[in-house]
């Protein structure tokens, strides 16, 4: 594995839990009334067209950090749609 590979490896893993902190946030208070629902739509649309371009030019660094990032604006959503009032 080249270093540039290593480089796109270790920029995608950060890149790809860059939600994290606050998916677990959001879980453990069980409220995500400040949660913006605007900014995770637009994050996971992107997430998408990312998927399709690392598909499309087949670099499974791309595919990885995007498959992740949906994930993770996936779950974002549907927890502001479960506890967004609260």
């Amino acid at each position: 594995m080249s270093g540039a590979e290593i480089l796109g490896y270790a920029a995608g893993a950060v890149t790809a839990f860059t939600f994290m902190p606050q998916v677990i946030k959001t879980w453990r208070d069980k409220s995500a009334r400040d949660i913006s629902l605007t900014m995770f739509l637009i994050a996971f649309i992107n997430e998408i067209m990312w998927l399709v371009y690392g598909f499309m030019i087949d670099n499974f660094v791309i595919i990885l950090t995007n498959a992740v990032m949906l994930l993770l604006s996936g779950i974002m959503i549907a927890l502001k749609l479960k506890y967004g009032k609260a």
